[in-house]
């Protein structure tokens, strides 16, 4: 993050107060960056989600372990390591032996990912459970050097106004955002579920002054048709970026346009990651491949 953001912020305080909760307002400067978009490639684990919970002896099951050693067949450069599929119980030997498998095989890793809802109020126990658990993942990923982990800021609670969720959820980040800089992990607030209404995104970008705050953008997640319109919003805060092959509202998907998404990042000036997360059909070990060619190709052609 640049220091301009954050004198910028500071110039704007008083404004911001004011606006902090209307889902319209400006968001703050983007992130500035040193040099021309660069971008790389990645894979998900979500993407093999099916086969890293099934059970052992299944054909086509696989631990993180066997996803790092797939994903280093398929010419990835990163590899980002979901929370969901490490092993129930572990040590710091198990994370040592992620770290260096990844690095045998040439492998960044990108980022991670953990579920959370800090849309919660300050009363419900829940919402320290979850702040606990964000500290924990961030701690685990820290070891594994992972620089990203995304987080979401969840669903509010029923009867809660969309004002208050938005409220709770930036007051909760501000306070696993203390946790991120401890461990020197930044958080990349998803457009996931509450937040795939993306102007509900622009007062936590209005309100965060953190450089270890930024959007983790997922190009499916947007409940909106003008699908490209609304990821512009987000796109110059990015700090990582998720790939899905289908996009737009739930019950309107369409194919995404990679040659498109990926000049919208080159011409942000995003540099980094680009990771796809397979969600789609079919068959994710045959569909993956092809899918990882065509984003190549966008970003050769870009």
């Amino acid at each position: 993050m640049s220091l301009n953001r954050r004198a910028f912020l500071s110039a704007t305080a008083s404004a911001a107060v004011a606006t902090t909760l209307s889902p319209t307002a400006a968001p703050a400067a983007p992130i500035s960056r040193a040099g021309k978009s660069q971008l790389r490639v990645g894979l998900a684990a979500y993407s093999m989600r099916q086969y890293l919970q099934a059970k052992a002896g299944t054909k086509g099951a696989m631990d993180l372990l066997g996803f790092i050693d797939w994903s280093a067949t398929l010419g990835v450069d990163a590899v980002e390591l979901t929370s969901y599929f490490f092993p129930e119980t572990f040590d710091r030997a198990y994370l040592n032996e992620v770290k260096r498998r990844c690095h045998i095989n040439g492998l960044d890793i990108s980022g991670g990912a953990i579920r959370n809802n800090f849309t919660l109020p300050d009363d419900d126990p829940q919402l320290q459970k979850w702040l606990d658990h964000t500290d924990t993942w961030l701690g685990h990923y820290a070891v594994l050097g992972a620089p990203v982990v995304r987080v979401f800021s969840g669903v509010p609670p029923k009867g809660m106004t969309e004002e208050q969720g938005i409220a709770n959820g930036i007051k909760n980040l501000k306070k696993a955002l203390v946790s991120a800089e401890k461990h020197g992990v930044i958080l990349g607030l998803e457009n996931h579920d509450y937040l795939m209404k993306i102007d509900r995104m622009l007062p936590a970008l209005k309100a965060i002054d953190s450089p270890w705050f930024g959007v983790n953008l997922d190009s499916g997640n947007v409940d909106d048709t003008d699908v490209y319109t609304q990821l512009q919003k987000i796109v110059p805060y990015a700090v990582n970026v998720q790939l899905k092959v289908e996009t737009g509202p739930v019950k309107q998907k369409v194919p995404t346009d990679v040659p498109r998404f990926v000049k919208m990042l080159k011409d942000a000036n995003y540099r980094g990651y680009v990771v796809l997360e397979y969600e789609s059909s079919p068959e994710p070990y045959d569909a993956i491949p092809r899918q990882l060619a065509i984003l190549r190709d966008a970003i050769n052609k870009a």
